[in-house]
């Protein structure tokens, strides 16, 4: 376990976060090959590092000494690291800890958050989330005159989380940054996929160039051609001036197409011939303009399926398909749902200059709900309760009421081939919690689908596909 945990830190890819001068790190472990390393690791960006084996040694050091950040083993003799935390906590109030864990169960997440652990670390460590982390809380000795490294919107909101298919989405737009090949993104609604662009344009080597969204749902398909390639000066009647399509202004950065499934089979085949060509003509215009800019689409539905279905053209399907990368639904990240809900209770709490934390009940409340809107309904929550609650710690009564009542579904039957024949699948869980959000609105969609943090059209394809599951 210790032999795997040093050979994925051998090979450091580090994230290029905003960072801060001479940050004192103590790393505490009871293996002293593992401190050695992250020693060296850390030392090698520039920081300051002090190494103990044992939390009791780790605890006098920090009691005698100022550091600026704690990374712990939660598993050491004598006392463990959520021990050392609740420790520290009574010591140097406020002071950020890392926690590395071998196992992440939400017995351990939940008690570290409570004693103030700021982020998660899971064995085998790898040489980019350890460098990540500590960039996040402390910053970097190679930009002097940051006082404080507050971690930013695009990272967190879209790339937190210690689950690892949150990892392996990180892992790829680390791997993108030198390419400029189509990426497609995929995942429900409110999982984050337009700042996962954000993150790909920004580690890219086209971050200096624009970076442009265009929502391919939210126009029909005479407007979506005008929008994406332009149009001449009387080109229809509205054509007072010419206006320069968005794939010529993404000309050197990144175009994304949100909600490319939606995009008009008729406007499609335009698309496919404008990236094969790489060049666009504006409406009413005679002459091909060429452009090069990466495209980036996103859905909210498996395009394979759209495919099928001959809802959506193959040759385009493969023209974006060059890399895929799937967002995970929140309900499928365990843990995060935790480590998110500190980052927006923290965020929401700053504004008003207030310390608030989450309570144990809370927590547990946040981690059962199945979150159809994800994390966007997830961000909601946590502003809405810190806006409700009046006082230092959020309970279950500040969540909203869906979530204070929620109850995971149970299959009725039980099955005698697993032992967990008791509980619904994910989709079953997901088909009950929406159809009870539309029957408590008598119907009313609009309000359904506000309330499930999901816009109306994904509400309908969903209540479409129910009523063909339950038909066939």
């Amino acid at each position: 376990m210790r032999e795997r945990a040093c050979q994925s830190l051998a090979t450091p890819h580090a994230l290029a976060l905003p960072e801060r001068a001479l940050p004192h790190i103590l790393v505490v472990d009871d293996e002293p090959d593992v401190c050695d390393l992250m020693r060296h690791l850390l030392e090698g960006e520039g920081y300051t590092v002090t190494t103990e084996t044992t939390a009791h040694s780790a605890l006098e050091r920090i009691v005698a000494q100022t550091y600026d950040l704690v990374l712990t083993d939660v598993t050491m003799p004598e006392m463990d690291g959520i021990a050392l935390c609740q420790k520290v906590a009574g010591v140097r109030p406020g002071l950020p800890i890392v926690l590395i864990t071998g196992r992440a169960d939400m017995t351990t997440v939940t008690q570290a958050l409570r004693v103030g652990v700021r982020d998660f670390l899971t064995k085998p460590l790898e040489a980019s989330a350890l460098l990540s982390a500590v960039a996040r809380l402390v910053g970097h000795p190679d930009l002097p005159g940051e006082v404080t490294a507050q971690p930013s919107e695009l990272e967190l909101a879209g790339l937190l989380g210690d689950s690892e298919a949150m990892r392996n989405v990180r892992r790829l737009v680390l791997d993108l940054a030198g390419s400029v090949a189509s990426v497609v993104i995929q995942g429900e609604t409110g999982t984050g996929k337009e700042i996962i662009a954000q993150a790909l344009h920004s580690t890219s080597k086209l971050s200096d160039g624009p970076f442009i969204a265009l929502n391919c749902a939210a126009m029909p398909a005479g407007l979506l051609e005008s929008e994406l390639f332009g149009h001449a000066r009387g080109a229809f009647t509205d054509a007072r001036s010419a206006k320069k399509g968005l794939l010529l202004q993404a000309n050197g950065g990144t175009l994304l197409l949100d909600e490319i499934g939606e995009m008009p089979l008729s406007m499609q085949p335009k698309l496919l011939r404008a990236l094969q060509e790489r060049t666009v003509r504006p409406v009413g215009e005679h002459q091909e303009i060429p452009f090069s800019c990466r495209i980036v689409a996103a859905a909210n539905q498996d395009l394979e399926v759209e495919v099928k279905a001959k809802r959506f053209r193959e040759d385009l399907f493969y023209r974006l398909d060059v890399v895929r990368i799937s967002v995970p639904p929140l309900r499928e990240r365990g843990a995060d749902v935790l480590l998110l809900a500190r980052h927006f209770l923290s965020r929401f709490v700053s504004r008003s200059r207030r310390v608030v934390t989450l309570s144990e009940a809370a927590a547990d409340k946040l981690l059962s709900y199945n979150w159809p809107g994800n994390v966007r309904e997830l961000e909601n929550c946590i502003e809405r309760a810190v806006a409700l609650s009046r006082s230092e710690q959020l309970s279950v009564a500040d969540l909203p009421e869906r979530i204070q009542v929620f109850q995971p579904a149970v299959c009725a039957r039980p099955s005698s081939e697993s032992a967990a024949g008791n509980v619904t699948s994910l989709f079953d869980a997901e088909r009950d919690h929406v159809l009870r959000a539309v029957q408590q609105f008598g119907g009313n969609k609009t309000r359904a689908a506000a309330i499930l943090g999901i816009d109306r059209r994904t509400l309908y394809r969903r209540l479409e596909r129910y009523e063909a599951e339950r038909s066939s």
